[in-house]
């Protein structure tokens, strides 16, 4: 008989459609269908819904939408009203900012105006979601370590697209809206201010990104491992510690000499996660309001290996390589 792996499994246990609490709550809120997708199931629940929006979801999904319809636009006018171009350039195309000529003042519409119409809309949708997870996690009785996580990624959107264009004087320093275009941006971005490794809190955000990554696969597959033995039941195992628990913390005590709780694994993951984005917004946010060339700060602290100075690239470095203006 084949030992039983529930990653493998093709088994799928389902009940009855879970359609949520009704206490103090107004049902006519909440979406009244359920359905199943064994699909979903080998990843985690089958059931699809339903779905509770409330007042501030409708905002976030209506401000997002009109976001997404002014981008959109964008595109198709910069595609000539084509759909062969717009599918052929999608992924190059873009709605920048307003150049660095017009400051913190509003840009006409195609120069940039629409840019910062369609940035107040995403700015209503994103925090009208993290309100949305705040009340529902306040009306479940829940902790609000969901909203505060979302928090932190949302502090390093808002320095993006809002507080260092503000201080450095000027929108043009925000991201533009685009696939390749905003990845274009971030290299630009880290050549003009002399090279982001450099940056210490950019190196901190990457230790917390893999690190976040790897914590969570640690204890995605320890919990795999140790589910015939109960572990799945994790809170049963936080306040009654058994089988499942002991063996997954001697596994790991055995392999690296690290050693976390049923429930402290959940403390370390949460808070690398939270620091990924916490420390990349500071390090973004120093880039050219405090440090200017980060290559020259590594050196002049001890931080980076000596080297042959090369200084950072300016804007004017690159005008030999853009086309003529017409």
């Amino acid at each position: 008989m084949a030992e039983y792996q529930n990653i493998f499994s093709q088994v799928q246990i389902q009940g009855p459609p879970e359609m949520g609490m009704v206490e103090d709550v107004d049902l006519g809120e909440r979406g009244d269908r359920a359905g199943f997708s064994p699909l979903l199931g080998w990843f985690g629940n089958a059931q699809l819904g339903p779905v509770y929006l409330g007042p501030w979801g409708v905002l976030s999904l209506m401000s997002g939408g009109i976001w997404f319809f002014m981008v959109g636009i964008s595109f198709w006018v910069q595609a000539g009203f084509s759909p062969g171009v717009f599918m052929r350039d999608l992924f190059y195309m873009a709605l920048e900012p307003p150049g660095p000529e017009y400051g913190l003042g509003f840009a006409p519409l195609w120069e940039g105006g629409l840019y910062l119409i369609a940035s107040f809309f995403l700015l209503v949708s994103v925090i009208s979601w993290w309100i949305r997870s705040y009340v529902l996690a306040d009306q479940l009785g829940m902790g609000k370590h969901v909203s505060w996580a979302f928090a932190s990624a949302i502090w390093l959107f808002l320095v993006l697209g809002l507080i260092r264009p503000f201080l450095m004087g000027s929108w043009s320093e925000a991201v533009p809206y685009g696939i390749f275009p905003h990845l274009d941006w971030t290299n630009l971005f880290s050549l003009t201010y002399g090279n982001l490794f450099y940056n210490p809190f950019h190196a901190l955000s990457i230790v917390f990104l893999y690190g976040s990554t790897l914590l969570f696969a640690m204890h995605g597959a320890t919990i795999l491992a140790v589910s015939r033995l109960g572990g799945d039941r994790e809170l049963e195992q936080i306040y009654d510690r058994g089988t499942a628990s002991e063996r997954a913390g001697l596994f790991w005590r055995w392999t690296m000499g690290f050693n976390a709780t049923m429930e402290g694994i959940h403390r370390w993951a949460w808070w690398f996660a939270v620091l990924c984005t916490l420390t990349g917004g500071i390090g973004i946010l120093l880039t050219g309001t405090v440090v200017d060339d980060w290559f020259v700060w590594a050196q002049e602290h001890g931080y980076g290996a000596e080297t042959n100075y090369v200084p950072a690239l300016t804007p004017e470095d690159f005008l030999p390589y853009l086309p003529p203006q017409e």
